[in-house]
């Protein structure tokens, strides 16, 4: 409970930082930030906290948790100051729906799997929202790979789903061949679907092996990100640049960069 009491305090000192930030005496970046400039930077540090997360840096991660906290308290202000809602409600909010949400906790319903748990939530918040569709209410600002792994995820709470990821991944190799065929028959109307569907497949092969494709794909990036500059860097070394040599000797440079960045 001490530990509750201090973590308030705090908050409750952030929320009066934002307060002084956006006043009339505050700072003028602050008070000229609209709901659109923070949503940006909101899903800026949501990335970076998923970053550090999966650096293992728990001292990075504290910190951009932080910086995720004070978007979420700036764009309740900004809320406020509309007059449409506050962080108090926010917080009011999200108590009740968890509370809810868990009947088998806070409740006399007994739930004891944490599929049937799952099942609980989807069979509430499609009650809550009055929705006609399980795949209604997805979020439209979402990454498309990310949006391909929620439908799954929602399909697959009320059974509509492959057996095993192996099977998931059969499918995408049926994609794969469609795409291929489309390509030797020149096709470019079915090779743009085809390129979907192959996307799609694999966002399932992810979810049943537990694993975001958006996240694991950033990873992707950022290896060869790393990997690409390893071969500027040794050019550079031999006094080339990227335009002055060929895909051979860029290729021999890449197989090492693979041996020291993983």
């Amino acid at each position: 409970m001490k530990y509750a009491k201090n973590a308030g305090k705090k908050f409750e000192q952030l929320v009066e930082i934002l307060d002084d930030l956006r006043g009339e005496e505050g700072c003028p970046w602050d008070r000229e930030q609209d709901e659109n400039s923070i949503a940006n930077y909101f899903l800026e540090e949501a990335y970076e906290a998923v970053d550090a997360i999966h650096a293992g840096d728990a001292r990075s991660l504290a910190e951009e948790l932080g910086d995720v906290l004070m978007e979420v308290i700036f764009l309740a202000r900004i809320f406020k100051e509309k007059e449409k809602f506050s962080i108090s409600d926010v917080l009011e909010g999200i108590n009740k729906k968890m509370i809810r949400r868990h009947p088998h906790v806070f409740a006399q319903k007994r739930i004891r799997t944490s599929e049937k748990v799952i099942d609980e939530w989807c069979r509430q918040k499609k009650e809550e929202k009055a929705r006609q569709s399980i795949l209604d209410g997805m979020a439209k600002c979402s990454p498309s790979l990310m949006e391909a792994f929620q439908i799954g995820l929602r399909a697959s709470s009320y059974g509509f789903d492959w057996n095993q990821p192996l099977d998931a991944l059969k499918k995408a190799k049926e994609e794969i061949s469609e795409l291929e065929k489309a390509l030797e028959e020149k096709k470019e109307d079915e090779t743009f679907h085809e390129i979907g569907d192959i996307f799609f497949s694999m966002a399932n092969v992810s979810r049943l092996l537990g694993i975001n494709p958006e996240i694991a794909l950033r990873q992707t990036n950022k290896k060869f990100i790393k990997r690409f500059k390893f071969i500027e860097k040794k050019l550079r070394e031999k006094g080339k640049e990227l335009g002055d040599v060929g895909l051979a000797e860029m290729d021999e440079i890449w197989e090492e960069s693979k041996g020291k960045i993983k």
